[in-house]
């Protein structure tokens, strides 16, 4: 499973907001509730928000592995 977990934190230690990526970046309202929901989103949306907030991958996103699939 992604969570977008990190995002949250990383956006806090840069000082923007959801409302700063809507407003001032573009980043629709639709997509920020996906975030949210850690539902999937494409990978240029992963490599736009690094670009916003300046950061590695890492940083916006983490990879939990699913035990069931084992």
């Amino acid at each position: 499973m992604i969570t977008y977990s990190p995002l949250w934190v990383t956006m806090k230690e840069k000082g923007i907001t959801q409302y700063a990526l809507y407003t001032q970046y573009g980043i629709n309202r639709s997509l920020l509730d996906r975030l949210r929901k850690n539902k999937n989103i494409e990978v240029n949306t992963v490599d736009r928000l690094c670009t916003i907030l300046n950061c590695r991958v890492e940083d916006i996103m983490e990879h939990i592995p699913d035990e069931t699939v084992m």
